[in-house]
C-alpha cells in the first residue's frame, strides 16, 4: 500500500522534471512582460519627451526646418538610451509648405478680412494675390452646383461645414471634401474655400484631397468669417474675394525615417516593427497628431533596454515621415526593404492621440484575430479589447496592408482628437498622461506577445489584397484620401 503513493511521487517527480523547462520559459516571459508594463507604467522620461518634442520643437511639416531638426533629436534619443539607431532616406515627391496666407472679402459697404489657412498642396497665388467672386456653395453636393451652375465657373466657392466632433466626422471631412473638389474642377471654378469645422475660429491643416496634383488656390477660412461671408451674399449682396496665397514648394527631395532596433537573440531575422509618425502640421504643435505616440515608440525602446529584456524576434520602432503628405515615409521603407517584408511577422501604427487603446484594426487579416488577442492577454486587465477585421487607411500601415504583411492599426477612444485634428490647439497640454502611459503598457506587450509568439504569420499573395479590394471599402477609404491612383498605376503595393 506504501508503494503505490511512492511510485506516484516518482511519476510526479519524472513530469515535473520533464515540463520544467517549458514551465520555466512560460514564467519567465510572464515576469518579463509584468517587469515591462510596470515600466512603460513607472517614472520614465516620455511626458519631459513629448514637452520637448511639442513646446522646443513644434510643429513638424515634412521638409522644414523643425522637421530636420526632430529628426536629429530623436535619433539622439534612441543613442542615448542604447539603442542601434539610424536615418533611413526616402523621397518625397514634393515639397509643400506655407509662407503666409492672407484673405480680403468686398462688396457694396462689406470689406473684412478672415484669417485663413492654405490647405496643404494648395496652389499659390501672384504677389498681388487673385480675386474672383465669391459664390455660396452650399454643402458642395451635385444639388448645389446645379443651383450655381455657370456662376460657378471662374468664382471662389464657399462650402458650408458642420462642426467637427469626432473620429467618425473626421472621416466623413476627408470622403465628403474629395467629391467636392471633384465637382468643383469639373465647374471650373477658381478655387475652393472651407468654412472652418473646429471650435472657436481655429485653423487647421486639411490636405486637397488629390494632393500634389492639384492646381488651384484653396483655403480653410476662420468659421465666424465664413458665416458672416454666407449671410452677406444670401441678402443679395454680390462680393468678391481676393486671396494672397505664399508657397515654399519644390520637386522631389531625400528625407529620413527614423528607425530603432533591438535585435532578436534566436529569430533576429524576423521582425515586429511598431511604428508613429514624427511629422506634423505646423500651424499648432502636433502633440496629439502625432508626436504623443512618437515618443511612446522611444519609450518603449527604452525600457526593453533597460531591463534588459531581449526577444527572439527583433522589434523594430519607426518614427515615420512624411504620413500627412501621403503616407510617404513608410511607403519609402516599404520600397527600400522589398526583400524582407515576407519576414516582417506584424507591422502596427499608432496614430490617434493619447485616446484609451480598445482593440486594434487587423485590415481584412482574420487570421490576425487570435494571435493579437494572445498577445494581449498579459495586459487584459487594460482592457477590454475588441479586434476589428476591417481595412483602415490613413496612417502608416497602408503600405505594407497593400503588400500583404500582416498588419495592425490601433483603435483609439477620440478623446480631444477630433476638435484638435491639425489645428492650432494640438499642444502638450491635451494630451493625458496617464492614459498615454497605459497606452504604452499595451503595445509594449503586443510587441513583445509577437516577437517571442511560436509561431509567425505569412505575408498574404497579391489575389488576397486585390479580393480586400473587392470586398470591402478599402476603394473608396483610398480615393477619399488621395492614394488610389498608386495601387491602380502599380507604383503603390504589389507589382502587377
Amino acid at each position: 500500500m506504501r508503494r503505490l503513493p511512492i511510485a506516484c511521487a516518482g511519476l510526479m517527480a519524472v513530469a515535473t522534471l520533464a515540463t520544467s523547462p517549458r514551465a520555466a520559459r512560460a514564467q519567465s516571459a510572464a515576469d518579463e512582460v509584468s517587469r515591462l508594463t510596470a515600466a512603460m507604467l513607472g517614472d520614465t522620461p516620455l511626458m519631459a519627451d513629448l514637452e520637448y518634442l511639442t513646446d522646443r520643437i513644434g510643429g513638424r511639416a515634412t521638409g522644414s526646418a523643425a522637421n530636420t531638426r526632430a529628426l536629429d533629436w530623436t535619433l539622439a534619443r534612441f543613442r542615448e538610451a542604447g539603442i542601434d539607431a539610424r536615418k533611413e532616406p526616402f523621397t518625397m515627391p514634393s515639397l509643400w509648405l506655407e509662407r503666409a496666407s492672407s484673405a480680403e472679402v468686398k462688396g457694396d459697404g462689406v470689406d473684412f478680412s478672415p484669417r485663413v489657412a492654405a490647405m496643404p498642396f494648395s496652389a499659390a497665388t501672384p504677389a498681388e494675390g487673385v480675386t474672383a467672386p465669391l459664390v455660396d456653395g452650399g454643402r458642395g453636393t451635385p444639388d448645389d452646383f446645379t443651383r450655381l451652375g455657370a456662376t460657378a465657373r471662374g468664382a471662389f466657392i464657399l462650402i458650408e461645414q458642420d462642426e467637427l466632433k469626432d473620429i467618425d466626422g473626421l472621416f466623413k471631412e476627408y470622403a465628403d471634401a474629395a467629391e467636392i473638389e471633384d465637382r468643383a474642377r469639373q465647374a471650373g471654378v477658381r478655387g475652393v474655400v472651407y468654412m472652418g469645422s473646429r471650435p472657436n475660429d481655429l485653423l487647421y491643416r486639411h490636405n486637397v484631397a488629390i494632393g500634389d496634383a492639384n492646381r488651384m488656390p484653396m483655403l480653410v477660412m476662420e468659421t465666424d468669417g465664413a458665416r458672416r461671408a454666407l449671410r452677406i451674399i444670401r441678402t443679395g449682396v454680390a462680393l468678391t474675394l481676393t486671396e494672397r496665397i505664399a508657397i515654399n514648394a519644390g520637386g522631389p527631395y531625400e528625407n529620413y525615417n527614423v528607425v530603432g532596433e533591438i535585435r532578436g537573440s534566436t529569430k533576429p531575422d524576423e521582425i515586429v516593427l511598431i511604428g508613429s509618425h514624427l511629422d506634423s502640421w505646423d500651424l499648432g504643435d502636433g502633440a496629439l497628431d502625432n508626436g504623443a505616440n512618437a515618443m511612446l515608440m522611444i519609450d518603449i525602446a527604452r525600457q526593453f533596454k533597460r531591463l534588459g529584456i531581449r526577444p527572439q524576434r527583433t522589434i523594430r520602432f519607426a518614427l515615420w515621415n512624411g504620413e500627412e503628405q501621403g503616407m510617404e515615409g513608410s511607403f519609402g521603407y516599404v520600397r527600400g526593404h522589398q526583400q524582407e517584408l515576407g519576414r516582417i511577422v506584424m507591422t502596427t501604427a499608432l496614430d490617434i492621440g493619447c485616446g484609451r487603446i480598445n482593440g486594434f484594426y487587423t485590415n481584412g487579416r482574420a487570421d490576425l484575430l487570435a494571435p493579437t488577442e494572445r498577445a494581449l492577454q498579459p495586459v487584459a486587465g487594460l482592457g477590454p479589447f475588441v479586434q476589428v477585421n476591417a481595412p483602415i487607411v490613413g496612417t502608416d500601415n497602408f503600405d505594407f496592408m497593400l503588400n500583404g504583411v500582416p498588419n495592425l492599426v490601433a483603435n483609439q477612444e477620440p478623446a480631444t482628437y477630433g476638435p484638435n485634428y491639425h489645428a492650432r490647439s494640438d499642444t502638450y497640454d491635451k494630451c493625458d498622461a496617464q492614459q498615454l502611459r497605459l497606452n504604452g503598457a499595451i503595445i509594449a506587450a503586443l510587441a513583445y506577445g509577437f516577437a517571442n509568439a511560436p509561431t509567425a504569420l505569412a505575408r498574404d499573395p497579391r489575389d488576397r489584397v486585390e479580393a480586400l479590394m473587392k470586398t470591402t471599402d478599402l476603394p473608396a477609404q483610398m480615393k477619399s484620401m488621395g492614394v488610389w491612383d498608386g495601387w491602380a498605376n502599380g507604383t503603390r503595393g504589389y507589382r502587377p
